[in-house]
């Protein structure tokens, strides 16, 4: 079975360089990689789409033209209190809280956030369903999301940062035989 993951579009957020808000949304490049994505995307097959609640791929998942179940777990890292920040704001704005975060951000949940850990454990025991169903599916969602499912092949958080996936692009994650691969990763259509 596969795994297919998309990365929703450019985001103003993304071009803002902050720590994405819930309601951010795509930019008109990031339309257009949507775009691209789509004709890319006909090449594979998936028996059910599920796309994170949040604005940047409920949109993506429209220009896709795909109907789709919402699901939360797939939602972006929850940055909590660094929310709308860049990285020079919210270190000045949240000192104590930002050098914690930094020095273990496996560990360290973010006030009224996530850490590594814990999102990891979310994404985790949305797979193991997936793989119970045993059916190839879409997933429209964000960079961490798809770092921690190719983090998940190796069965180990410890892996987030050795993975990204640029906008617009498509990762597979494969398991067969209760062996997990990753199949493809951050591929455009151009």
């Amino acid at each position: 079975m596969d795994i297919i993951m998309i990365r929703h579009g450019e985001s103003e957020d993304n071009l803002s360089k902050v720590l994405s808000n819930y309601d951010t949304s795509l930019t008109e490049k990031g339309i257009e990689q949507i775009k691209r994505t789509k004709g890319f995307l006909k090449n594979y097959k998936f028996d059910r789409v599920y796309y994170s609640p949040l604005k940047r791929t409920d949109e993506t998942r429209k220009y896709l033209d795909l109907e789709g179940i919402e699901e939360p777990r797939i939602r972006e890292i929850d940055f909590g209190i660094f929310t709308g920040y860049r990285y020079d704001e919210f270190t000045s704005i949240y000192p104590e809280e930002s050098k914690l975060w930094v020095s273990d951000p496996y560990n360290y949940d973010v006030p009224n956030g996530e850490s590594i850990n814990t999102l990891y454990k979310r994404v985790e025991k949305f797979l193991e369903e997936i793989v119970d169903k045993n059916e190839d599916v879409l997933l429209i969602t964000h960079e961490g999301i798809i770092r921690v499912i190719c983090s998940w092949v190796f069965d180990e958080p410890k892996y987030f940062f050795k993975f990204s996936a640029d906008n617009g692009s498509l990762s597979i994650i494969s398991v067969n035989g209760g062996y997990k691969y990753i199949k493809k990763l951050n591929c455009h259509s151009d």
